[in-house]
């Protein structure tokens, strides 16, 4: 059993897992029977900034406005229309990530990817206000062929970010200290 639940909008947002978990398609199963998405990324499409915008924007479609930048991709990550997400909950896998882990904004990537999913997760505003829709399950999973774990960790831990490790898998959530 993991220690984690994509299916949910509960932390974790980011689960590191060898291709292939058990645990790992078991709830992306879930998340499509309950009437979520599953959008699949080819890291070789990942490999430099501008293709993650492209990537993300086209996969997740992003208005035409987006502005591919960082913060723009948090703020369409929170915004994500019931088209994309079902109206229940969307997860992003991104295939072969043993690719990004030698990049220099990979640390970066995930905790955009964090804060992204902790306010789509949520179902007030940055303020604490109510929204006005519902909490939508958003989570990320990064599969690799060749995973180490402690090679992961080491590359993920920053000082915005909680790293954990499972059996078999790392995740990663925005530390509450620094972002709430």
């Amino acid at each position: 059993m993991a220690d984690f639940d994509i299916t949910s909008t509960s932390e974790p947002w980011v689960v590191f897992a060898p291709h292939g978990s058990a645990a790992v398609q078991e709830q992306l199963s879930q998340l499509e029977r309950k009437g979520g998405r599953c959008y699949y990324f080819d890291s070789r499409l990942l490999l430099d900034e501008q293709g993650i915008h492209r990537s993300f924007a086209e996969t997740l479609r992003f208005p035409g406005y987006y502005g591919n930048n960082w913060d723009a991709l948090v703020d369409c990550l929170h915004d994500l229309c019931g088209e994309v997400t079902g109206g229940v909950g969307v997860a992003g896998v991104i295939q072969e990530a043993d690719r990004l882990l030698e990049v220099d904004y990979f640390p970066l990537f995930v905790s955009v990817l964090c804060q992204g999913a902790d306010r789509a997760n949520s179902s007030v505003d940055l303020d604490g206000f109510p929204l006005d829709r519902p909490a939508i399950s958003e989570h990320f999973i990064f599969e690799f062929h060749e995973f180490d774990p402690g090679k992961v960790g080491r590359l993920v831990e920053q000082p915005d970010l909680v790293v954990s490790q499972g059996d078999g898998f790392i995740v990663a959530s925005l530390d509450p200290e620094e972002w709430h």
